[in-house]
């Protein structure tokens, strides 16, 4: 299996399919590259190099007692774009990837990237404070931590079948697969890995990174989103970007890289090739 080196040794495990342009992908909490399946597939066989990694952490890579963090996030992304040459780079992040794509290009700039695209993402900020007053409040995030600590199979389980893929919205039915896929997922991350990664997510504040932006930027957002609210993530942070463009998808749920799958290919294949 191929692995990049980061600076302090982490070894990060990462996908390569395909010819032609890169696209590289950043997954969710608490999941790893497999959660990018449809999309690789379906990009790679339309002309495109697509990599996807393991978080740190996460995965099939080392599960690290420390950086479990964005900016730590984002070096190891760099490692990767910068271990394997590429160029021209469009960077795709959905959930908490979409923090690691903004904080990437805070932190090291857009000399290699192409385009970028966020997707149910967390920037621009998802905490309540006092200078951001329409943030989702700590004790949603609490609950995550002390679901993490009491049972943390149960905890994915109950996302998976509720929030994540809309099941607990009338019409809704994410298949039993799709359920299971995510749990496992989740429990292939490490413990402390993933629980850190919860106050990465939601506390890190992405205004100054997404200020930063001087590509062509893509982002899609469900208006029924019940894990990173619309308003919070793609609405707000659309309006932070100068020049994004602003896809809604009326009626969708966090989860929509499986649950709108095919939307979703379509509308990334026509901003890559734009």
């Amino acid at each position: 299996m191929p692995y990049t080196t980061s600076a302090d040794g982490t070894q990060i495990y990462y996908k390569d399919w395909g010819t032609g342009q890169p696209v590289v992908l950043s997954h969710g909490w608490p999941l790893n590259s497999d959660s990018w399946e449809a999309q690789m597939l379906f990009l790679a066989e339309n002309g495109f190099r697509v990599i996807a990694h393991d978080r740190r952490g996460h995965g099939r890579s080392t599960q690290t007692w420390s950086g479990n963090e964005m900016d730590t996030y984002a070096d190891d992304l760099a490692t990767l774009i910068d271990s394997l040459d590429l160029n021209g780079v469009s960077l795709v992040g959905f959930s908490t990837g979409g923090g690691e794509v903004a904080r990437y290009i805070g932190r090291h700039g857009t000399a290699r990237v192409a385009k970028a695209v966020l997707v149910s993402s967390v920037p621009p900020f998802m905490l309540k404070t006092a200078d951001n007053p329409g943030g989702v409040d700590v004790e949603v995030f609490d609950g995550l931590r002390a679901g993490s600590l009491t049972d943390r199979s149960q905890l994915y389980k109950d996302l998976a079948a509720g929030p994540f893929f809309g099941n607990n919205r009338e019409g809704q039915s994410a298949s039993q697969g799709m359920q299971d896929a995510f749990w496992r997922q989740g429990m292939q991350a490490g413990h402390r890995n993933a629980y850190e990664s919860i106050a990465a997510f939601s506390a890190t504040d992405f205004r100054a990174d997404l200020a930063t932006f001087d590509v062509p930027t893509l982002v899609i957002h469900g208006d029924d989103d019940q894990v990173v609210p619309f308003e919070v993530g793609g609405k707000a942070s659309a309006a932070l970007i100068a020049g994004a463009q602003l896809k809604v998808y009326p009626g969708a749920p966090h989860g929509i890289t499986d649950t709108h799958k095919d939307q979703l290919n379509a509308d990334l294949l026509d901003f890559l090739k734009s």
